[in-house]
């Protein structure tokens, strides 16, 4: 199998690096050799972050090349812009239908971005949108649930059974966080049956 390049983005608070978590655990559960990098930023703060996870037979390097990743998956649509380069000429974006204003933006260090619908649609016209922040806050009854029905949509893309993502989910939320698994799985079909 050649080696699947995933770029996660979005920006600090969103889960990407705990879905990011359950790809790479997902894939090598499915028996693939993995790489995983991250860049966090000013995560803390609302700022970029970006996780790669690379999957296949034999991975060399965890950093995808620019323009070469397979899947992008955007936690909000102005990431989904601003690391458009990203992707391959023939790759496929997953982004969520989310909006969140910069903390440039609100402090008023620099002015809103135009048109975004605009900018998604020149950037990746093909991108599938996913109502993550809906679906999650109405059909799960848990807005932080957004990053399980992208890992769930995610999932449909990607060449693992289903059943490694689900023991993926349960050993990265065990212990303590295992009473959370239940509204997850949820999100997780729920974004799955979305795609």
């Amino acid at each position: 199998m050649k080696t699947v390049n995933v770029s996660l983005v979005g920006v600090g608070g969103q889960g990407i690096i705990l879905t990011a978590d359950m790809l790479a655990k997902a894939a090598a559960l499915a028996g693939y050799e993995v790489k995983k990098s991250e860049i966090h930023g000013m995560s803390q703060r609302g700022g970029s972050v970006t996780s790669q996870v690379r999957f296949g037979d034999r991975v060399s390097s965890p950093i995808i090349q620019e323009g070469r990743s397979d899947i992008l998956v955007a936690f909000d649509r102005l990431e989904a812009v601003r690391t458009a380069h990203e992707l391959a000429p023939d790759g496929k974006a997953v982004v969520a239908n989310v909006d969140l204003v910069p903390v440039t933006v609100s402090s008023g260090l620099q002015p809103a971005v135009e048109d975004l619908d605009g900018r998604l649609k020149a950037a990746l016209p093909n991108a599938l949108v996913v109502d993550a922040m809906t679906i999650a806050r109405e059909q799960v009854g848990n807005e932080r649930t957004m990053n399980m029905v992208l890992a769930g949509a995610l999932a449909k893309l990607l060449p693992l059974p289903k059943e490694c993502w689900t023991e993926a989910m349960h050993q990265l939320l065990a212990g303590r966080k295992a009473k959370l698994i239940p509204a997850n799985e949820k999100a997780f079909e729920l974004g799955h049956a979305s795609v």
